[in-house]
């Protein structure tokens, strides 16, 4: 098995590798705002935000129950990456899309390059990045991916019940 032999190669046996569809935006859609912007630390977000720090562009439902959000990994000072996950309830409503967009503009506004990845059998959340303007170039990646840690292994940090797509992964 070729990424079990690669993490072995590299050292990390109990690890994963997967391939991930890499995608980039200069000109996400222009769609309607759907989130605001709040501090990583509120009660009101779910667990799996609060490791980006900083803030996270969040939806909530009409009494403030959260609906779905986006978090940013601050790869360094050119590249922010975009990770998105939608409340089962909310699926089909268009707010991750509309979140990403939202978010890509943000992190254009600050003069950086939003990202957005998704291992290539997350049909969902390819689905998200082409509507919210990052269109599939042909790039990809390679990830590896610790399995003891959900902050690492990106099916467990998006596997929650929100998790209809993450960093697309």
């Amino acid at each position: 098995d070729g990424p079990h032999v690669l993490a072995s190669l590299l050292g990390k046996p109990l690890c994963t590798v997967e391939r991930v569809t890499l995608r980039w935006s200069v000109r996400p859609v222009d769609l309607p705002e759907a989130g605001v912007w709040v501090g990583t630390g509120s009660p009101r977000l779910p667990d799996w935000l609060r490791p980006f720090g900083g803030q996270a562009l969040a939806a909530f439902d009409d009494v403030g129950d959260y609906l779905a959000g986006v978090g940013i990994k601050r790869h360094d000072q050119f590249v922010h990456e975009i990770s998105v996950g939608t409340e089962p309830r909310a699926c089909g409503l268009g707010l991750a899309r509309r979140l990403v967009a939202q978010a890509a503009r943000h992190i254009l506004d600050q003069g950086r390059i939003p990202t957005y990845q998704h291992t290539l059998d997350n049909i969902a959340s390819s689905r998200v990045a082409a509507a919210a303007g990052f269109p599939d170039r042909g790039w990809s990646a390679l990830t590896l991916s610790d399995e003891g840690s959900p902050l690492l292994n990106p099916r467990k940090r998006f596997s929650h019940p929100a998790g209809v797509s993450g960093t697309g992964k």
